[in-house]
């Protein structure tokens, strides 16, 4: 099954390891440094430029982290998860 993560974008959901809500995890250093760290890999892509992003989705698939930044909010998307 997959997941819509906003705009146009979805993906697989047994590819997600984990929900993360933004405004709660960055306030700790090492998620900020998490975070910059894999922007600078280029492992992050953000999902619409237009909205704030309010989550970010840390996923794999076959040994390659990605990381989505989404305008759409944790509880949300596991709302669908939990649909699937």
């Amino acid at each position: 099954m997959f997941i819509h993560l906003g705009n146009d974008m979805v993906i697989p959901s047994g590819e997600i390891i984990g929900l993360f809500d933004l405004e709660i995890t960055t306030t700790t250093k090492e998620t900020r440094e998490f975070l910059k760290i894999s922007e600078e890999e280029g492992f992050v892509t953000s999902v619409s430029a237009e909205d704030l992003p309010k989550s970010f989705v840390v996923t794999e698939k076959k040994g390659q982290s990605a990381i989505y930044l989404s305008p759409i909010s944790v509880s949300t998307l596991k709302k669908r998860i939990n649909k699937l």
